[in-house]
C-alpha cells in the first residue's frame, strides 16, 4: 500500500515510476524520472519506501538503513526514503544519501534514516518537491553535489561552485555567492567544514596558505585563479536588480 501511494501520487502528476523487482532484497522499491512540460528530464533517483507504523518515532519515523549505507551513500542514483503513515498525515520523505554522506564526513556509523514530521510530500508541494530534487541532482552531474552533502551545507542555483583535487586526490571546493564579500572554502583535510575566505587572506609565502589553512602551491595557485574568476559574483548587488 505505501509503495502504491507513492507511486500514485507521482504518477498524478505525470512522472515516470518504475518498480524495482525484488526490492526489499536491494534496498530499492522505486526508480523515478521526473517530466517536465510533458518531457522527459535528465533527472532520475531511486526510492526506499516503508509503511509507517513500524518506523515510527516520537518526531517522526526512522527507516533502517542495514546493509545498503554503501549502496544509498554512493551508488549512481541518489536515494530517497519515503514513509507512508496516513495517521500522520500521508507520506513524509528524506534524502538517505545526503544524511549518509553528512555522517561519513562526521566519521559517523548511521543506522537509520531520520525522515522528520515536517518533511510532507502532497500535492500542493510535489512541485517544489520535484523543483528543489531538480537543483540537487544537477549538483550531483557537476560533481560538487557529494561534497556540499557532506559539508551539510546547500548550494543555490546561481552560486558558483569550483571542485579541485589536489596531487593526493583530496577533493576540495570553492564556493561563491552573489554579492557576498567572501568566498567558502570546503576542504577534506577541514572535515568539511565550511571556512570563509577571502583574497587578502592568501600568501605564496614563507608557507603557501589562505588565513589559517595551510595549502600546497597547486591549492593556492588553484584559489587565486578561483578568487580572480570570481570576483564579479562578490559585488554587492544594485538596487534593482535580480539577487
Amino acid at each position: 500500500m505505501a509503495v502504491n501511494e507513492v507511486r500514485a501520487l507521482l504518477e498524478r502528476h505525470r512522472h515516470i515510476v518504475q518498480e524495482i523487482d525484488g526490492a526489499n532484497d536491494h534496498g530499492e522499491d522505486l526508480h523515478v524520472t521526473f517530466v517536465q512540460n510533458g518531457e522527459r528530464t535528465e533527472d532520475s533517483l531511486a526510492i526506499q519506501v516503508k509503511g509507517g507504523v513500524s518506523t515510527r518515532t516520537r518526531r517522526g519515523h526512522r527507516v533502517p538503513v542495514g546493509d545498503h549505507e554503501s549502496n544509498w551513500r554512493d551508488g549512481s542514483l541518489p536515494v530517497l526514503c519515503m514513509v507512508h503513515d496516513a495517521e500522520r498525515g500521508g507520506l513524509f520523505w528524506a534524502n538517505a544519501t545526503r544524511q549518509l554522506r553528512r555522517a561519513s564526513a562526521l566519521r559517523r556509523k548511521t543506522r537509520s534514516i531520520v525522515v522528520s514530521r515536517e518533511s510532507v510530500l502532497h500535492d500542493a508541494n510535489i512541485a517544489e518537491f520535484v523543483e528543489d530534487m531538480h537543483h540537487y541532482l544537477v549538483r550531483e552531474r557537476q560533481g560538487v553535489g557529494r561534497w556540499a552533502d557532506m559539508a551539510g551545507v546547500e548550494f543555490a542555483p546561481d552560486d558558483i561552485v569550483k571542485p579541485f583535487e589536489n596531487e593526493v586526490y583530496e577533493p576540495m571546493v570553492f564556493w561563491q555567492r552573489r554579492g557576498e564579500p567572501f568566498a567558502v572554502l570546503l576542504h577534506h583535510d577541514l572535515d568539511w567544514e565550511p571556512v570563509r575566505i577571502q583574497e587578502r587572506m592568501l600568501h605564496f609565502e614563507p608557507l603557501p596558505s589562505v588565513g589559517n589553512v595551510i595549502l600546497d602551491i597547486a591549492e593556492a595557485h588553484w584559489l587565486m585563479g578561483c578568487f580572480r574568476s570570481t570576483e564579479w559574483w562578490r559585488r554587492p548587488v544594485k538596487q534593482g536588480e535580480p539577487a
